[in-house]
């Protein structure tokens, strides 16, 4: 939503979660952070060419192999850290949040790249038990995604922090606007809903529930007349043999059920 702009744009400082920031205010040091949408070049452009079958299951293998892969190192790394002492433990998220503070330098520069690197280093060091610290890690690292226009990948770190913190609103209100943008409205309406039940004061995410039902309205009629007119093209196609065309025929909807039933329909005979 447009209302939401200045709150996504900000990065957290603080791993303090007693409280979740609201809508309207995320502190630091110096204040409220803030910043301005900007365009960027060709260089962010997340698209991709339409993949061949044999590249789709290279792909596809690629994927599972690289996810064995991150189970295994992520089991790994699970054993080392709990072979550490809690002061080792707390060292190293120490220099994490150091890393992170040095990427939201970063990001108030607008060196989104710069940025990211410094968060993903920083969730490279967190212990695993740093749940609410790695949670706004992640959500950082959404933000320099959503700068970057790669909005799949800022919606998968948003889920990742939620995953952790369920509790997260910023992270769920971000998400549900990378929703909206990239035209999931059903996933964005959840989110919005989500984000009023921890706190209904936000008044973004409660405009959002009441305009959003009437687009996913909209959108699903839109895509029943495409489903209907493909569906007449293909019966004209098969029906033009016999003489006949889907113009033959009534599609009528009972108001009751929904459904719909085809009648014939009788056509004057020429004099």
């Amino acid at each position: 939503m447009a209302g939401n702009t200045n709150v996504l744009d900000a990065v957290e400082e603080y791993s303090d979660f007693t409280s979740n920031p609201t809508p309207l205010e995320v502190q630091d040091e110096d204040g409220l952070i803030t910043t301005d949408t900007v365009k960027h070049n060709n260089d962010y452009d997340d698209t991709t060419d339409t993949e061949s079958s044999s590249e789709k299951d290279e792909s596809e293998s690629y994927d599972k192999e690289e996810t064995e892969r991150l189970k295994s190192e992520a089991k790994e790394r699970q054993r080392c850290e709990d072979e550490m002492t809690e002061e080792e433990r707390e060292k190293l998220n120490r220099e994490s949040n150091g890393l992170k503070k040095k990427g939201n330098d970063f990001f108030r520069e607008k060196e989104y790249t710069d940025a990211f690197n410094m968060y993903t280093k920083s969730l490279l060091v967190c212990p695993l038990c740093y749940t609410k610290d790695r949670a706004i890690m992640y959500s950082n690292r959404a933000a320099c995604y959503m700068k970057m226009e790669k909005y799949e990948s800022a919606i998968e770190d948003s889920s990742k922090a939620i995953e952790l913190d369920t509790g997260y609103i910023k992270a769920l209100l971000r998400r549900a606007e990378l929703y909206e943008k990239t035209d999931k409205l059903d996933e964005a309406l959840s989110d919005y809903q989500r984000v009023i039940e921890l706190d209904p004061s936000i008044h973004s995410a409660r405009a959002a529930c009441v305009q959003l039902p009437e687009k996913i309205k909209d959108r699903n009629e839109k895509l029943k007349d495409e489903m209907f007119g493909k569906l007449k093209e293909l019966g004209n196609l098969v029906l033009k043999p016999f003489g006949l065309s889907t113009d033959s025929f009534k599609l009528q909807q009972n108001p009751e059920t929904g459904s719909y039933s085809i009648n014939m329909q009788n056509t004057p005979k020429n004099s």
